[in-house]
């Protein structure tokens, strides 16, 4: 790809997939489509219709890194800086993990039980989660909620991206939210062991935050924290929702009922997984 900028689209395009397929990465010629589309804010169609078109020496720079780092093994989001989340068009890199369709899940589940009132997203990482009950609801406020000040810029930068103003907290889990301020309390926490967490994918383990992934010996740290004090900070009648590691639910359903938690429910993704937990606390 030395002379990436003599050559047309078309040209440069076939010669990253021939890149992308000898480094072992599945549907080459559609990734390296992605690629050129997601850096130069087009259509990936358009790639059709230009491939006899010289091709721009700065696009040409940005394409060649680009493909080089997704042949080294970099996940496609973090290569290109974008990923979709439900229906917004968000801003990816390291500082948070790449979100997962699993949790546009989560989002359904909350705003089918409540969208008004207030909202805190704990563990907010890039704000998906935030930001789309932010957009689709009715919430006076949703409160964004991370320990990592470098994930909390990121979702400041989203924020700023699609329009939306939530108040973004530093913090751990529920520690700096107040008493009774919550009438939904939402997050997709870590809930891996370490050794889960080593076994991973190195697309996964190499790259994505493991802060954002390792929860304790029994990977349920996180869960039962937020279980423990999210008693505390939801108000009466109030809604938690939880992403959960499928093989921990029914533990995590016995955790929510140690603590009081009411309407409890293990609600499946599209793989039929027990995947999420809804919860209410009690009017008393």
């Amino acid at each position: 790809m030395h002379e990436l900028a003599m050559v047309t689209l078309g040209h440069a395009l076939g010669e990253a997939a021939g890149r992308l397929a000898a480094a072992g990465i599945p549907e080459p010629h559609r990734e390296a489509e992605r690629i050129w589309a997601d850096l130069t804010g087009r259509e990936r169609s358009a790639a059709f219709l230009a491939r006899h078109d010289p091709v721009d020496p700065s696009d040409a720079a940005a394409f060649t890194d680009a493909v080089s780092r997704r042949a080294a093994g970099e996940p496609l989001a973090y290569v290109t800086g974008r990923c979709g989340f439900r229906y917004l068009e968000l801003r990816i890199d390291r500082r948070a993990l790449i979100p997962r369709p699993e949790t546009e899940g989560l989002v359904s589940l909350v705003l089918e039980r409540v969208r008004t009132g207030v909202a805190a997203d704990i563990g907010t990482g890039s704000g998906c989660v935030a930001l789309s009950l932010l957009t689709e609801g009715s919430f006076r406020e949703v409160a964004a909620v991370d320990r990592s000040a470098d994930a909390l810029h990121l979702a400041r930068e989203n924020a700023a991206l699609v329009g939306a103003a939530p108040r973004c907290v530093l913090g751990d889990l529920t520690q700096a939210l107040a008493t009774g301020s919550c009438d939904a309390l939402v997050s997709n926490p870590p809930y891996l062991t370490v050794a889960e967490h080593a076994a991973l994918d190195g697309s996964v383990r190499e790259w994505e935050p493991a802060e954002a992934l390792v929860s304790g010996a029994d990977g349920l740290a996180a869960t039962r924290a937020l279980l423990e004090d999210g008693r505390r900070v939801v108000r009466p009648g109030g809604w938690i929702a939880l992403e959960l590691d499928a093989s921990r639910a029914a533990a995590s359903a016995a955790i929510a009922g140690e603590h009081g938690w009411i309407e409890i429910t293990l609600a499946r993704d599209l793989f039929g997984r027990e995947r999420y937990l809804l919860a209410r606390r009690s009017e008393s």
